[in-house]
């Protein structure tokens, strides 16, 4: 045992001086290879102050300042600048994807030079027409979508601009002559020569739409900013909403898309906000409490029957204290009688259904004065709660989300208003006056509605979007020159903060808030005096196709990766962009990387740069172009396509 134990220590005390003869051989050869490198970049000398020099502070670039440091400490050092910037900037970024670098997508045969996909009237006739359900949405199925661009018809030519375009519209872009023999009487529009025009007239406003809201402002007040928001159920070719944009009142048409073709083309080619819709069956795709004025002239909705439900649902969208506006059967029913082609005891029917209904909701009619009448919403529901014993119907709503409305059905229920404490406060809170609306921390934010979003996060992002825009406008030399664009759409509007940035513009903004968006906050763009709709970017648009001037689209690409394929999205905006028009996308740097590939496809002019905060953040910015071209000329072979010299 004394042997092996002497054993032990005679090894272990060997190992330990070999290790430490590794470790001092490994000092000195460090210290060597230490001095032969500052030999090498300091020169032979081995001064102390060559081998530990310094550098100064002060570079003295200034040359009226005397260098005061000693001859003798001057040391010849390496004056070769560091440079921090980047050196890989965006728009040096190549797509790395040889699958979608090969993608080419060609034209559309011509006879889709109009398609909308959710409004295709062969697909409608397979739906139920009680309702006139076939003529609500009915998308394509995945393998029934188009993989080609959509074409312009040909000879198609940049619209007129605001405001002149109010009035007149290439025949090209819009090539249906029905409504000026249809309408011919009714003054909605004229054809003369390669335009229409359009005096403004209207099915009950024969003096003009003009004329027309003057008699509407003699009966409630239209100037004093109280009134920005309106709706037009069945706007026609939206004479009424284009006319009350000069008297800063925003309008949001829609009529469906039947006989009277191409109604809402020719408002979108006029400059003025539409959507193609109808009230059938589900909700209208806007949040509860939207709209300061709902409007119908002649717009053929039944207001009395099924329950009273379509006056349901302008309820729901109307602010607390709006305006209903009815012009048309069956008011003065007494004095038109005849001309309808109606017997006396339906028309007065027709009108004390409606007056049920509406006293049924708690409205008040305000006046009826020739052939207009108004009603008013109530303020709040204190006293409609009380009257639910004798109005048995509608029964309020229980359980339901106001907001929800995206194939959503209607309910013949009322929908309730946030509650208050005195009769005399407006339920969900005061709204501002116009201008002051538009940056006035709306009150769905100042009640906690849209959770995680502060005043202070709302100030903070208007102000972080009109910064953005700035930057726009030195990248997109089209959206910096005034007047260039008119019908603009923003993809994922969040706040409104874009829009809210381009108010001074003669332009107006579709805010979409996409139904997978984390947060609703349409009716926020809503109480700032904005306009929009709800949507799922998976699916076409209720539009016709070169709706948009310019599109812009945050992160929209990340908030639908995995729900559906880029390029479908992408070929739906190809669709609704006009010839000419913009886009600007900003997305991660790895998501544009395949957006640009699919965009090469799409034949834009594109590029991408950095972000407005510099080359180190992952969020980039692509700007791309849509090159003009259209169908071939008569009698011209199909593959070819006229494009711009």
């Amino acid at each position: 045992m004394a042997t092996w134990g002497s054993l032990t220590h005679y090894l272990s005390l060997k190992t330990k001086k070999t290790n430490l003869y590794y470790m001092v051989l490994t000092t000195v050869l460090c210290s060597i290879f230490y001095l032969i490198g500052i030999w090498q970049h300091g020169g032979g000398t081995t001064s102390s102050a060559t081998i530990f020099p310094t550098l100064p502070c002060n570079t003295n670039d200034n040359p009226s300042v005397k260098d005061t440091t000693p001859e003798s400490t001057v040391l010849p050092v390496n004056t070769t600048t560091l440079d921090f910037t980047a050196h890989h900037t965006a728009e040096q970024l190549v797509p790395l994807s040889p699958e979608a670098r090969a993608v080419h997508f060609p034209p559309c045969d011509p006879k889709f030079s109009e398609y909308t996909p959710c409004q295709d009237t062969k697909r409608s006739l397979k739906f139920d027409r009680a309702m006139l359900v076939y003529r609500e949405r009915h998308c394509p199925e995945k393998n029934e979508l188009l993989k080609c661009r959509i074409p312009a018809p040909y000879g198609y030519t940049t619209p007129f601009r605001w405001p002149e375009s109010r009035d007149v519209v290439w025949y090209a872009n819009v090539p249906h002559k029905h409504l000026t023999v249809e309408k011919a009487g009714q003054n909605w529009v004229r054809f003369y020569g390669d335009r229409f025009r359009f005096p403004g007239g209207g099915t009950m406003f024969p003096r003009g739409a003009d004329a027309y809201i003057d008699d509407i402002g003699k009966l409630i007040n239209l100037r004093d900013g109280s009134v920005r928001t309106a709706i037009d159920t069945g706007c026609g070719v939206a004479s009424w909403g284009a006319y009350l944009l000069s008297r800063n009142i925003l309008p949001m048409s829609f009529a469906p898309k039947d006989t009277h073709e191409a109604q809402v083309q020719f408002a979108l080619e006029r400059g003025v906000p539409a959507l193609i819709g109808i009230m059938a069956t589900n909700r209208l795709p806007y949040p509860s409490r939207a709209f300061d004025i709902a409007h119908c002239s002649r717009c053929l909705i039944p207001w009395g029957r099924y329950d009273g439900l379509y006056l349901i649902e302008v309820d729901r969208i109307l602010r607390p204290g709006g305006y209903w506006i009815l012009s048309g059967p069956p008011v003065n029913w007494e004095n038109h009688y005849k001309g309808w082609n109606r017997t006396r005891q339906d028309l007065d029917a027709e009108q004390k259904g409606i007056e049920s209904v509406a006293r049924s909701l708690c409205w008040k009619k305000l006046v009826q004065r020739n052939d207009l009448a108004i009603w008013q919403k109530a303020t709040n529901h204190l006293h409609c709660k009380i009257n639910r014993k004798i109005f048995k119907k509608p029964p309020f709503c229980r359980g339901q989300n106001p907001d929800e409305a995206w194939y959503t059905k209607m309910e013949a229920c009322l929908t309730p208003l946030p509650e208050v404490s005195d009769i005399k406060e407006v339920s969900g809170g005061k709204l501002a006056k116009w201008p002051e609306r538009l940056t006035a921390v709306p009150p769905r934010i100042l009640t906690g509605s849209i959770k995680g979003v502060t005043p202070a996060d709302f100030v903070k992002n208007t102000e972080l979007w009109k910064k953005r825009v700035s930057h726009y406008k030195t990248m997109d030399h089209q959206l910096a020159e005034r007047g260039r664009y008119r019908n603009l759409l923003d993809m994922n509007a969040d706040l409104g903060g874009f829009a809210a940035a381009l108010i001074d513009d003669p332009v107006w903004v579709m805010n979409v808030v996409p139904v997978e968006a984390e947060k609703s906050t349409l009716g926020v763009i809503y109480e700032r005096g904005l306009i929009g709709t709800y949507h799922n970017w998976c699916e076409a648009m209720s539009t016709y196709p070169r709706t948009y001037d310019f599109i812009h689209a945050d992160s929209i690409f990340t908030l639908y990766e995995g729900r559906c394929e880029i390029e479908n999205i992408l070929l739906e905006m190809d669709r609704i962009l006009r010839p000419q028009g913009s886009v600007i996308i900003r997305d991660d740097v790895d998501v544009l990387e395949d957006v640009k590939s699919i965009v090469d496809g799409l034949q834009w002019d594109s590029r991408m740069t950095d972000h407005e905060d510099g080359p180190h953040v992952r969020e980039k910015i692509l700007i791309a172009t849509k090159q003009y071209w259209t169908v071939p000329a008569p009698g011209q072979d199909q593959d070819v396509t006229k494009t711009a010299s």
